[in-house]
């Protein structure tokens, strides 16, 4: 064995390899494409770590043990480094309905997934809260022949069926007999495709009016082909987040209700459901995860496969970009073009108006997290940006209602809202809460970034390196081993993969080599395009997309179907 050579992948990047080339006279030994050698391996099953070499040929790991006499074109020495399968992202919305977007993008560098890779994620389960491309099979052939940085999983929509099978304008109702059926044939359609299941999107248009029968129904067309159910639920905290409470009744279900309605389409049908993204939003539901929790562990004790996924943040996606103010406050305005501004000081010249105003407005603030945790992300006046609302409205001498009208009078002024604002709509507990159980995994609800974009949730960049930093290594809340099965072997059970989320013989080489000293997020949400630090080392299906920590651009991943995973298609017997 000789020399230490500089070795080009099939990625094009030059990385600092090992080449052992084998003596003229040697014996015959195995040989592999490329050997991990002296790596502490994590399974993904949540086993004690253990330390051996792994030979990869072609997509395929195809050895662990002792391999220091094998032969290889290339031997990577990660002594000191830790070696996870590659992270499965459960929720992404990596690519979704349109066209030219995310893993469809004609750009590239944009398919690279350069903010999922850098954290170590390999695959991502996209078509995310009801919304998917009607046509499965076309999103499946495109990615394959654009070429993606990461596997995809497709799933089937349920807004998308939903708004194509109702007839007539109205929307805002629950589904005839023949509109259900419709939707089964076009789910159908889409399983047949190379789908892995149904999401749903209940707190949007037009799923907000459907009936629990109605998911039912479709959840059972799914079990056949060994589909999964994943719920983006009715509401995420008291109320659903459209609720306006001078316009709207009080009867809407809460947090915990979306909850029971999952576990019973789980129990009526057999089928493996969801709750995505669980969380309990706004002050006045802070504490209810024990409830959500226990609701779910007394559901899977009577045999429910019912889990869930989660983000590690205190601030959701619709948290962003919020608006105090709301809609309606628009609606009879009778200029043009519309005027923010002159709209709002028409309501306050009406006491009854005004009074309606400021209870919305108090309720939004309080579903965002209240006013000490709403912050000023962008506004004119540069003092007030990185304060929140609390601050800024002690600083002006006013209450926070008030403070939401002087945003749109002395901010942008063409902003509906007058300025660009975050709430922390989450209490930390809940989130840690939800954390450690085993029943949850990580997801980060994020779709695909890069640097040249606006203003981005922390989580693009974060959400598996921040989990293992403070939940397993800072905090002491969970096990590093439980840490990486919530993003490995977890999702892999939840969607039944056979190939993918541990390291074993005879699984796809999805790898992710991490330096754990280093691991860490450093996306911040003024300044949310950072990638992670740690991993050094991610393979794709066998080929490097992030080496020696530097990103390689390859596209080596692949459409993840069903029948890739060894199950047969439902027939007409």
């Amino acid at each position: 064995v000789t020399g230490v050579q500089t070795v080009l992948f099939r990625s094009g990047v030059m990385v600092a390899l090992c080449l052992f080339v084998s003596a003229a006279n040697a014996e015959p030994v195995d040989r592999y494409d490329v050997i991990l050698s002296g790596g502490t391996i994590y399974d993904g099953l949540g086993s004690d770590p253990y330390e051996a070499d792994i030979g990869i040929v072609g997509d395929t790991i195809t050895a662990i043990g002792d391999l220091e006499e094998a032969l290889t074109s290339a031997r990577v020495d990660v002594e000191g480094l830790i070696v996870t399968p590659g992270f499965i992202d459960l929720h992404s919305h990596a690519d979704g309905p349109s066209d030219d977007t995310g893993l469809r993008s004609r750009s590239a560098k944009r398919r690279a997934a350069p903010n999922l890779v850098t954290q170590g994620v390999t695959t991502v389960v996209v078509n995310q809260d009801g919304r998917s491309p009607r046509d499965i099979g076309r999103q499946k052939k495109q990615i394959e022949e654009r070429g993606a940085g990461v596997n995809a999983v497709l799933m089937v929509g349920h807004n998308t069926i939903r708004r194509s099978a109702l007839r007539g304008p109205n929307k805002k109702r629950p589904a005839t007999e023949d509109e259900i059926e419709r939707m089964r044939v076009l789910l159908r359609r889409g399983m047949d495709a190379g789908a892995y299941g149904l999401t749903a999107g209940l707190e949007y248009e037009p799923g907000i009016w459907s009936a629990t029968e109605e998911l039912i129904a479709l959840v059972n067309d799914i079990v056949p082909y060994g589909g999964v159910y994943i719920v983006h639920e009715r509401a995420s905290g008291r109320d659903p987040m459209w609720v306006v409470p001078s316009h709207d009744s009080h009867d809407h279900p809460t947090m915990l209700d979306s909850i029971h309605e999952v576990i019973e389409v789980g129990e009526a049908t057999g089928a493996t459901v969801v709750a995505t993204h669980i969380k309990a939003r706004g002050v006045d539901f802070w504490g209810q995860s024990e409830a959500i929790v226990e609701a779910i562990n007394g559901a899977r004790g009577r045999g429910v496969n019912v889990y869930a996924d989660q983000y590690p943040y205190t601030s959701s996606g619709s948290d962003g970009s919020i608006v105090l103010i709301p809609d309606w406050v628009n609606d009879d305005f009778d200029g043009e073009p519309l005027d923010f501004e002159e709209a709002l000081m028409e309501v306050l010249k009406d006491p009854s108006r005004m009074s309606d105003l400021e209870d919305d407005i108090a309720h939004e603030i309080q579903r965002r997290g209240g006013a000490e945790r709403i912050m000023i992300m962008r506004h004119p006046e540069r003092e007030l940006v990185g304060r929140s609302l609390a601050q800024a409205a002690h600083a002006k001498g006013m209450d926070p209602v008030q403070m939401a009208y002087l945003f749109q009078i002395e901010g942008f002024t063409r902003r509906f809202g007058g300025a660009v604002l975050r709430g922390f709509s989450m209490d930390m507990e809940d989130v840690e809460h939800f954390a450690v159980q085993p029943w949850v995994a990580t997801a980060s609800d994020a779709g695909i970034a890069i640097p040249e974009d606006g203003l981005v949730h922390a989580r693009y960049y974060g959400t598996f390196p921040r989990k293992i930093r403070q939940f397993a290594l800072t905090k002491k809340l969970i096990s590093l081993e439980d840490t990486i099965r919530s993003m490995t072997g977890l999702p892999a059970e939840i969607m039944r993969f056979t190939d993918r989320g541990r390291i074993a013989e005879g699984v796809k080489a999805d790898i992710t080599v991490i330096n754990l000293d280093q691991f860490r997020d450093r996306a911040t949400y003024f300044d949310p395009h950072q990638y992670a630090e740690g991993v050094q080392f991610v393979f794709v299906n066998g080929e490097l997309v992030v080496a020696g920590g530097r990103l390689t651009y390859a596209l080596p991943g692949t459409v993840i179907t069903p029948t890739l995973q060894g199950r047969s298609l439902p027939t007409d017997d």
